[in-house]
């Protein structure tokens, strides 16, 4: 699977009605559109504010000692960026946890651990 197929099949899982229902907060899951098709389209961007390497999905919700969760998806084979692990750094300085997921399954995981700090704090 691609990082792209991985992404979507979190979001999918995110939106089972089973899931959603344990974890409602799920519906504030988003992707920031850091992708870029066109050097056009690049430079509108850029202009606009995006930045390399911020992470690919955002939880806005606190949860045990977090401000929110960042994960940055990846296909079982991929790598972070030098400025991807920049932002993870930053982010998790910043009181925000942050995973690298190899896979959507992974990521799942990471969003289940996550959401269940609530009630181990």
């Amino acid at each position: 699977m691609t990082e792209q197929q991985h992404q979507i099949a979190v979001i999918q899982w995110s939106q089972q009605p089973s899931i959603r229902g344990k974890y409602p907060e799920l519906a504030l899951l988003f992707h920031i559109p850091n992708e870029r098709s066109d050097k056009v389209q690049a430079s509108i961007l850029k202009k606009m504010g995006v930045k390399k390497g911020v992470p690919d999905l955002f939880l806005p919700v606190p949860s045990g000692k977090y401000h929110g969760l960042w994960i940055e998806m990846k296909a079982e084979n991929g790598r972070a960026s030098t400025e991807q692990i920049w932002w993870a750094d930053h982010l998790k300085a910043n009181g925000y946890a942050h995973a690298f997921c190899y896979g959507w399954q992974k990521a799942t995981e990471v969003l289940e651990w996550y959401l269940n700090l609530k009630t181990l704090a």
